[in-house]
C-alpha cells in the first residue's frame, strides 16, 4: 500500500496511453470539451477529405489535465464503507478459523510424516544415488530454507506473477481495477485484498519482498505457519480499510497498491515481541538501532505524514498494519501465550 497517487502511476507508466474512463473519474481528471464556436471554426478550416470517425476523436482528444478531485459529502461517503467493513470482518473471521482447521490437520500429516521420513530414510540407503540429479538439488535447497523462508516463497512468487501482468498492455483495465485499491472505485472490496500482491515498480516490490524475507523466520517462529498467513493476509484487508477511511476522511482519493501494509504488520509483531533486538537498514549497515524505536519512528513519520498530507505513502495504510500487528502480538502472547 505504499503508492498512492494517480501521478505516481501516470509517470511510471510513461504517460502513454489513455486511462479507463472510470479510473479518470476515480484520479479525479477529465477530458475538456471543446466550445462550439472552436469547433465550427476547425471544420470550416478542416481539409475536404474525410477522416476515420476513430481517428478524429483521436486527434481531437486532449490530453487530461488533473484536478483535486472534491470530497462527497460525510453521509454518502462513510456510508461506501459499510461492505468494506464487513467484507473486513467476514474475511478476517475466515482467515483465522481457516488456519485453525489447517493447524489440525497440519498435526496430523506430521505425526503420518514421521514414520514417512523412516521409511524414506531406508529407501535411500537401500537403492543406488544419482549423481547430479536436479530434483535432489532442489530438494536441499528447499529442505536448507527455514520453515518461515519456505513459508513467504510462495507469496514472493504471487508477487511477482502480478508485477509481471501489469507489463501485459491488455491487462492494464483489469490491473487498475481489481489489483489497485480505491474507495472511490465502484470494485471495493475485492481490491482490499489482491492489491496486498500488486506492485507497479519493481523497486516498490524488491523492497517490500526483502523486508517479508528478513523478518519470516521470526514471525512464523513466533505465530506458526498456519497463524502467520492468517495473520499476513488479514492484515492486508485490514490496512485496505484503515487506507479507506483515511481517504474519505481526508477527501484525497486515488488509488493504492503493494504489501506494506501486511509487511507492517508482520514487522510490528517482531518488533513488539523482540524490542531489543537489532536492525540495521541494508544500505547503511554501520548504523544499528533496535526494533522498539525502529517501530516508534516508523509509526511517527507515519503519523506525520497522514496529518501533513504526504502524498508519496500511502500513511494510513501503513499505520493500519502496524496496530494491527501490535493487536495480533498482544493477542497470541498475552491470551494464547505463543510466544512464551
Amino acid at each position: 500500500m505504499a503508492w498512492r497517487s494517480c501521478s505516481a502511476l501516470w509517470r511510471l507508466t510513461g504517460g502513454g496511453g489513455r486511462w479507463p474512463h472510470s479510473l479518470q473519474q476515480r484520479c479525479g481528471f477529465k477530458k475538456a470539451s471543446k466550445k462550439p464556436e472552436s469547433r465550427k471554426a476547425e471544420e470550416e478550416l478542416s481539409p475536404a477529405h474525410t477522416e476515420p470517425p476513430e481517428a478524429a476523436v483521436q486527434r481531437r482528444t486532449p490530453p487530461p489535465h488533473w484536478e483535486q478531485q472534491a470530497p462527497p459529502s460525510p453521509p454518502r461517503a462513510f456510508g461506501r464503507l459499510v461492505r468494506p467493513f464487513l467484507f473486513t470482518v467476514g474475511f478476517t473471521g475466515c482467515s483465522f478459523g481457516a488456519a485453525a482447521v489447517w493447524q489440525y490437520e497440519s498435526l496430523k500429516s506430521r505425526v503420518q510424516g514421521y514414520f514417512d521420513e523412516i521409511r524414506t530414510d531406508w529407501l535411500d540407503k537401500v537403492r543406488p544415488q544419482k549423481r547430479g540429479d536436479l530434483r535432489k538439488e532442489v530438494n536441499h535447497w528447499w529442505n536448507s530454507l527455514s520453515e518461515g523462508q519456505r513459508t513467504v516463497t510462495g507469496i514472493i512468487a504471487v508477487n511477482a506473477a502480478v508485477f509481471l501482468c501489469w507489463r501485459v498492455p491488455s491487462l492494464q483495465r483489469s490491473m487498475v481495477k481489481y489489483f489497485t485499491s480505491n474507495p472511490a472505485s465502484k470494485t471495493l472490496c475485492s481490491p482490499m485484498l489482491l492489491s496486498t500482491f500488486s506492485h507497479f515498480s519493481f523497486f516498490h516490490m524488491a523492497a517490500n519482498m526483502y523486508v517479508l524475507w528478513s523478518f519470516s523466520s521470526s514471525a512464523v517462529s513466533m505465530l506458526g505457519r498456519e497463524q502467520f498467513m492468517a495473520v499476513y493476509l488479514s492484515a492486508g484487508v485490514v490496512s485496505s480499510f484503515v487506507s479507506y477511511v483515511g481517504k474519505m476522511a481526508t477527501g484525497r482519493f486515488g488509488p493504492s497498491l503493494g504489501a506494506s501494509g501486511a509487511i507492517m504488520t508482520i514487522l510490528a509483531v517482531v518488533c513488539t515481541k523482540m524490542p531489543e533486538a537489532k536492525l540495521a537498514i541494508i544500505f547503511l549497515p554501520m548504523f544499528t538501532f533496535t526494533a522498539a524505536n525502529a517501530l516508534k519512528a516508523i509509526v511517527a513519520m507515519d503519523t506525520a505524514g497522514l496529518v501533513l498530507g504526504w502524498k508519496f505513502f500511502d500513511h494510513a495504510a501503513h499505520l493500519g498494519g502496524a496496530l494491527f500487528g501490535m493487536f495480533s502480538s498482544w493477542f497470541y502472547c498475552g491470551r494464547t501465550g505463543r510466544f512464551s
